[in-house]
């Protein structure tokens, strides 16, 4: 696929002349960002088919009414434009966004397949690497977020971006896409006013909503290892090394049916040993028990391995005082199930097992506080063996990421990119259907094929036995 950069310019948030002359905006870091520090961006791509798409229709009316709708919702989302910065005589980092502050944004076509690229069938993962970009990243600061908006003349365009973690959670990532594509959609009207936000798309900045236990904070430094890394003078923004991604990866997006995931739950009702009201079975819990049973099978049949699951989970209604569906910042963290070996996952009760163990973690959340939460997290990562096979799971099934419109009509695809540099999926909720889930997922081509294999022989064996 050759793709070819047409320019690289910079958006500013609208604001008014005064800008510049202002004190800069400093948000601190909370308990919920500093997990998050070195984290590698979260790099997502959005497609959308034109049915109106020759090159003059995109670069006179849609190209530019998406940078003008750009400026108009950083406003709003102002942090997106700074840095994350480190100063030398600072514990720990802080946001900080200067008034001539901006957002990079690249612009480039493509001569792919759009129909290809964007479907949800097996595809190499290097097609879709291009799609989005990169931060700026140096040892005392960091960018935190850019984008890249792509062309597939006569076909359709897609929105790629690069986020870094450290500045907002998946809840903070959605509604910035919603907000954006609101008041693009909105500008086709050809209305007499800038278009606003309505109050569920206005983000909260106010950091002091984030209320953990004393102490908390510095445990969590503590426990990170780059907090550890800046006393001996080795600080750094950079995230750490990962090696190069395999150009063998291929990604598929798998669709579970309210009916399959339906058949999943009476599965593990009837299989369990436990009564139903000892079982936690929602939707999320039954697709990422699947998943992760799947998983460890195809990584093939050695009993006493350690594995590992991980998910994060939200605590804005779970702190005291609940903290404001509307935060704009973290307020997730993450859910590690520790210290099981790969036996159990293995044999025909491998589901209802993952079942078992998924469910009572998420069960257990509105019972257990974050301050006991964060020193099980603490103790469990200690206690991981070299060549734990790490499975997690990115996003959740209530999104809404497939009700963004920018005015040209809703998503035909959403992925996320940047699993390929972790054992993960993701789940989201179905593009045409209330209910179910989709299925992001990365892996290299052998892999993939005994993973599918895998998969769809289980799904059928669950019907067979309804």
């Amino acid at each position: 696929m050759a793709l070819k950069i047409i320019k690289i310019s910079r958006i500013s948030p609208a604001t008014d002349s005064s800008r510049d002359s202002v004190d800069p905006l400093v948000l601190p870091l909370t308990f919920f960002d500093l997990r998050w520090v070195r984290s590698h961006p979260t790099q997502q791509v959005i497609f959308y088919k034109l049915f109106k798409s020759s090159r003059e229709f995109f670069y006179s009316v849609i190209l530019p009414r998406l940078e003008f709708s750009l400026s108009l919702v950083l406003h709003h989302y102002i942090p997106y434009a700074g840095h994350l910065t480190w100063d030398l005589q600072n514990p720990k980092p802080h946001i900080v966004v200067f008034g001539h502050d901006t957002v990079s944004l690249t612009v480039a076509e493509s001569d792919a397949d759009f129909l290809f690229i964007s479907s949800k069938g097996l595809r190499p993962q290097s097609e879709l690497r291009v799609l989005v970009p990169e931060l700026s990243v140096s040892c005392d600061s960091t960018s935190l977020y850019s984008l890249q908006i792509t062309l597939f003349p006569n076909q359709g365009f897609c929105i790629g971006l690069a986020e870094h973690h450290v500045v907002k959670d998946g809840v903070g990532s959605i509604m910035f896409i919603k907000s954006w594509a609101h008041i693009c959609k909105l500008l086709g009207h050809r209305t007499l006013t800038l278009p606003c936000l309505p109050k569920d798309l206005t983000p909260i900045l106010d950091r002091t909503l984030i209320n953990v236990p004393p102490g908390l904070e510095s445990k969590i430094m503590q426990s990170m290892w780059y907090f550890s890394d800046e006393k001996d003078g080795k600080r750094t923004l950079r995230p750490p090394p990962t090696g190069d991604v395999s150009n063998d990866l291929v990604r598929i997006t798998l669709q579970l049916t309210q009916e399959k995931v339906k058949n999943l739950k009476e599965q593990a009702k009837r299989e369990s040993a436990r009564s139903l009201h000892d079982l936690y079975l929602s939707t999320f819990v039954v697709t990422t028990a699947y998943l992760w049973s799947c998983l460890v099978k195809t990584r093939g049949d050695s009993e006493e391995r350690p594995v590992l699951f991980m998910y994060a989970a939200d605590f804005r209604n779970r702190l005291d005082p609940p903290v404001p569906e509307r935060y704009f910042g973290n307020c997730v963290f993450p859910i590690g199930c520790f210290g099981y070996k790969a036996k159990p996952f293995l044999g025909r009760d491998g589901f209802i097992k993952a079942v078992e163990i998924l469910g009572d973690s998420v069960k257990s959340l509105g019972s257990q506080g974050i301050k006991t939460l964060c020193e099980l997290y603490i103790d469990g990562t200690k206690q991981v063996k070299p060549g734990t096979q790490v499975d997690s799971v990115s996003g959740s099934n209530r999104t809404g990421v497939y009700g963004s419109d920018f005015g040209w009509g809703k998503p035909v695809n959403h992925e996320l990119v940047s699993i390929d540099r972790y054992t993960a999926f993701t789940i989201s909720e179905r593009r045409d259907e209330i209910g179910g889930a989709e299925i992001g997922l990365c892996l290299k081509k052998s892999e993939m094929d005994t993973f599918l294999s895998l998969f769809n022989y289980g799904l059928d064996i669950i019907v067979s036995r309804i």
